[in-house]
C-alpha cells in the first residue's frame, strides 16, 4: 500500500513538473512541509540587529513566514517554481534616464503567478488543496527552494540555480497532496568568490548571506523617508533596485542571455518622473514596490538620480530643482536642495 502510494505521488510529481516546465518556469521543485531553516533562526535576530531596516516583507512575522502549514490546513507539500528573468542590457537613451534592475523591467511576478496557478489548477483538478505564494509576507520561497534542490544561497543572499545562476523570482504553491521532496538541498557553489561583496557600491553584504537592508540599494530607494546623504552618491542613474551584486557574480555571467523582449521597460526619464501627476506615474510604475504607494518615492529617489547625473546647464533642469525646493513636501524639498548642491547651483532656489 506504502509503496503504490509512493508511486503514485512520484508520477503525480512528474505530471506536475512537466505541467509547471510547459507553462514557462525555468525550474521547479517540490519538499515536504515543515518549518524553514535557516529561515526560523535568522529572521528575528537579524530584524532584532537592524539588519532589516524599515523592511516589511517575511521579517514582519518570523514565525509565520517561516512555517508553511499555517497557510493551509492539512498542507503536506510545498511545489515551487523559479521564472527566469535575464535578459540582455539595453543602452540608456540619450538625456537624463534612471536605469530599472532586471527584475523590474517587466511584471515578471505576473508571469510566475501564472505558471504557479496552472500548477495549482491541477492539483485543484486531482482533488486537492492548493494556494499560491509569491512576493508576500507568508513564506519565504528561497528558502523554499533551497530545501527542494533548485539551488544553493550564494554569498549575496540570493539563489543560485546551478548552470543557470540567480536572475529568477521565486513562488510557492503549498498543497495538500503527498508528494516526494526533489531535494536534497544543494551545497555551496561560491567557493572562496567574494565579488558580490567587494563590489557592492554600499558594503550592505556585511557578511556571506547576510545583507544590511539599511545600506542595500534597492530597498533604499523603495523604502520611506529620506535616503541617507552618505549612500546617495552610491544610488548613481538607479531610479528602482540594484543589480550589481548579480552581475559581477561569475555564474551570472556564463552563457547568452536571450534576446530582448519588446515590452519591457529598463529606462525611465528622470525629468518625466518628475513632472508627471500622481495617476501619470502610477499608471507607470505602480506595478514597483513603493512604501506606502507613495509616488512621492519614486519622486525623491528620482531627485537623488538628477542630483549623480543630471546636467546643471540644462535650464529644465533647473527649473524643476527650484520647483521642488519651493514644494511643502520637506523629504522632496530636502532631497531637491541636495541635488541642486551636487550640481552645482545657487543653494537658494531663484
Amino acid at each position: 500500500m506504502i509503496q503504490r502510494e509512493l508511486g503514485q505521488a512520484g508520477e503525480m510529481w512528474e505530471a506536475l513538473r512537466k505541467t509547471g516546465l510547459d507553462a514557462g518556469l525555468a525550474d521547479i521543485g517540490v519538499c515536504a512541509v515543515g518549518v524553514l531553516e535557516p529561515s526560523r533562526s535568522v529572521l528575528r535576530p537579524r530584524r532584532d540587529a537592524g539588519l532589516s531596516a524599515t523592511m516589511q516583507f517575511t521579517y514582519r512575522n518570523p514565525d509565520r513566514s517561516s512555517d508553511p502549514a499555517r497557510s493551509l490546513a492539512g498542507a503536506r507539500s510545498i511545489v515551487v517554481g523559479a521564472w527566469g528573468y535575464r535578459r540582455q542590457q539595453v543602452a540608456p537613451p540619450e538625456g537624463t534616464s534612471g536605469r530599472v534592475a532586471s527584475y523590474a523591467w517587466r511584471d515578471h511576478y505576473q508571469d510566475l503567478r501564472s505558471a504557479l496557478e496552472t500548477v495549482a489548477a491541477e492539483l485543484r483538478g486531482l482533488g486537492y488543496q492548493a494556494r499560491v505564494h509569491l512576493d508576500d509576507n507568508n513564506l519565504v520561497d528561497r528558502n523554499v527552494a533551497f530545501n527542494a534542490g533548485l539551488g544553493w544561497y550564494g554569498k549575496n543572499a540570493n539563489l543560485l540555480l546551478p548552470g543557470l545562476g540567480s536572475w529568477f523570482v521565486l513562488g510557492s504553491v503549498v498543497t495538500d497532496a503527498p508528494l516526494e521532496s526533489s531535494g536534497p538541498p544543494i551545497a555551496d557553489g561560491c567557493g572562496p568568490c567574494t565579488r558580490c561583496l567587494d563590489e557592492c557600491p554600499t558594503q550592505a553584504i556585511v557578511a556571506p548571506g547576510i545583507v544590511d537592508a539599511g545600506r542595500c540599494i534597492a530597498w533604499l530607494v523603495q523604502g520611506p523617508g529620506e535616503i541617507p546623504v552618505e549612500f546617495r552618491a552610491a544610488v548613481g542613474d538607479r531610479i528602482y533596485g540594484c543589480d550589481d551584486c548579480q552581475e559581477v557574480c561569475p555564474p551570472n555571467q556564463r552563457g547568452e542571455p536571450p534576446p530582448p523582449e519588446i515590452d519591457i521597460d529598463p529606462w525611465i526619464e528622470i525629468e518625466w518622473i518628475l513632472s508627471a501627476s500622481d495617476e501619470e506615474l502610477m499608471d507607470r510604475v505602480g506595478r514597483w514596490y513603493m512604501a506606502g504607494r507613495d509616488p512621492n518615492v519614486v519622486r525623491r529617489t528620482a531627485l537623488v538620480v538628477l542630483g549623480n547625473i543630471g546636467d546643471p546647464g540644462d535650464e529644465r533642469i533647473r527649473d524643476l530643482l527650484d520647483d521642488y525646493r519651493q514644494r511643502p513636501n520637506e523629504i522632496l524639498n530636502e532631497h531637491a536642495s541636495w541635488a541642486a548642491e551636487q550640481l552645482g547651483l545657487d543653494p537658494v532656489a531663484s
